[in-house]
């Protein structure tokens, strides 16, 4: 099986944030299901809205690349961009569709492997991916297609995980150190552990390789509830940013 074959099987059967612990025993598909995903996603994460600053981008034209549960996209709508999104998965886009279709809200929306984006060069002003592009088995063809369909100064916005960070640490001392097996490397704890197989984990520099042919690049690492949860609060209080899960952009073309 493909990589992309298996991230999307992982993800078609429960799209990102839509879990059990987060909407409880609501009615899938609800407008109370959906606020419970909405009020969940920006209490954990509510960083999201100071690095995509959705109020700015009123009138753009707008493409998230993995929409997910739609959580994000939605806001994209009400700030008044002209949306557009793509998934990976069937059930994403369908989830999306309703929840906007919910809101008195549309998009243009396409179930394709973000690999290959169906768009002319110089599309977008904006393209916006929150979580997404580390799942995929070629991270660089999307980022490089990202570059195609965005206009000379436009912006491409959103997050990446960071290899160098709390979460990394954990998830390689449950999978590595207590398992006697402290020869194997972050990236290979976090390729099979962390979410979909074949996940990716990325340090600054990297980053900042894989987004060279565009013009300006600010990373903006952020410790989120993800390298908190399990640890003290006395302690997580002093963790610097740099070893944040989250490593946020904003980037021009």
């Amino acid at each position: 099986m493909k990589l992309n074959d298996a991230v999307r099987d992982f993800w078609e059967k429960e799209p990102c944030g839509t879990g059990q612990t987060i909407v409880g025993s609501t009615a899938s598909g609800t407008r109370e299901w959906y606020e419970a995903i909405e009020e969940y996603r920006y209490q954990m994460e509510p960083f999201i809205h100071s690095i995509a600053q959705f109020t700015r981008q009123h009138g753009k034209m707008l493409l998230e690349v993995g929409v997910g549960a739609g959580t994000d996209h939605l806001q994209w709508a009400r700030a008044g961009a002209i949306c557009h999104g793509v998934d990976l998965t069937a059930a994403a886009i369908e989830t999306t569709r309703r929840r906007l279709e919910l809101y008195g809200q549309r998009s243009g929306l396409k179930h394709i492997d973000a690999e290959t984006l169906p768009y002319p060069d110089a599309t977008f002003d904006v393209v916006y991916s929150w979580g997404v592009i580390h799942h995929s088995e070629r991270p660089e063809a999307i980022i490089t297609e990202i570059y195609r369909v965005l206009k000379p100064g436009g912006r491409f916005i959103g997050m990446m995980y960071g290899r160098h960070s709390v979460v990394t640490l954990k998830l390689w001392f449950r999978h590595a150190l207590l398992r006697a097996r402290p020869w194997r490397s972050f990236s290979d704890v976090i390729w099979h552990h962390m979410e979909s197989v074949g996940t990716k984990a990325y340090t600054r520099n990297e980053l900042a390789h894989m987004m060279s042919a565009f013009r300006d690049v600010e990373l903006i690492p952020t410790i989120c509830h993800y390298d908190r949860i399990w640890l003290p609060r006395w302690l997580t209080q002093f963790f610097p940013d740099s070893w944040g899960w989250y490593i946020g952009f904003r980037i021009t073309k």
